[in-house]
């Protein structure tokens, strides 16, 4: 039987009513922090969130009827902060772009940009990735999956924690359109080989580098100021790109 899904008390204060939305699991691939919410960021959930929020406890969702049109969906899980994301919003406004988080703090920044930049293209969650993709994300929707710099959870024991792993790498098959696009980014050399291993045993995934490649740094993704820090340190960035068969 499916577990109903529950909220998530983040350590913000009890008159914040906006938490995270996840289903019990054995093991998630991140831990809720209690990170301190700036005034901006709180009020952004009482200005935007009601334009740009989707809930997990809501179902299945029709991008059509999400966005009021028909065209390519990107689903990008962990945006951080969400400046990438609010930057790829605003160069690609031919394409309608969901954005899943669990940490309040990113998702307040996120949303107040966006709201000031009126952005029409752009929708939420606040919810565990992959409860909403098994529950509010239909097969065949997606034209393009991005995860950029998730934990890599470096410390060996801690490892199966990470979020990409073959099932989970199956399950965004299985939501991506045939032809579309999985994008990933790592900084973490170890994580990379991992991410190469567990992609290139997908048999409905195709390396666009070629089989065992990593891909140059696609024009959609923009460069983040800790990755162009990291550059000039000599670490390394590794990107790989695949499509749908």
């Amino acid at each position: 039987m499916q577990e109903e899904p529950i909220n998530e008390q983040t350590g913000e204060e009890e008159d914040f009513p906006y938490r995270t939305e996840f289903k019990k699991k054995s093991i998630r691939s991140y831990v809720i922090r209690a990170g301190r919410m700036t005034e901006g960021q709180r009020r952004a959930f009482d200005n935007y969130w009601g334009s740009y929020g989707l809930s997990l406890f809501n179902g299945s969702i029709d991008p059509k009827e999400v966005f009021g049109r028909e065209a390519p969906v990107v689903l990008e899980i962990g945006f951080g902060m969400g400046d990438s994301l609010l930057e790829m919003a605003t160069a690609e406004q031919d394409k309608d772009f969901i954005g899943i988080e669990v940490h309040p703090p990113g998702v307040g920044r996120l949303i107040n940009n966006a709201g000031k930049e009126e952005l029409k293209n752009l929708r939420v969650y606040m919810a565990d990735a992959v409860d909403v993709l098994n529950d509010c994300i239909a097969d065949a929707s997606l034209d393009r999956f991005q995860l950029y710099f998730p934990d890599p959870w470096h410390k060996k024991k801690h490892q199966k924690r990470r979020i990409v792993q073959p099932e989970f790498v199956k399950l965004l098959c299985n939501k991506l359109k045939p032809g579309g696009l999985m994008h990933m980014a790592t900084d973490w050399e170890n994580y990379a080989e991992q991410m190469l291993e567990v992609l290139e045993a997908e048999s409905m995934l195709e390396n666009t580098a070629g089989k065992g490649n990593y891909a140059p740094r696609p024009e959609f993704r923009p460069q983040t100021k800790f990755e162009r820090r990291g550059e000039r340190l000599g670490h390394g960035v590794w990107d790989l790109l695949y499509r749908r068969r």
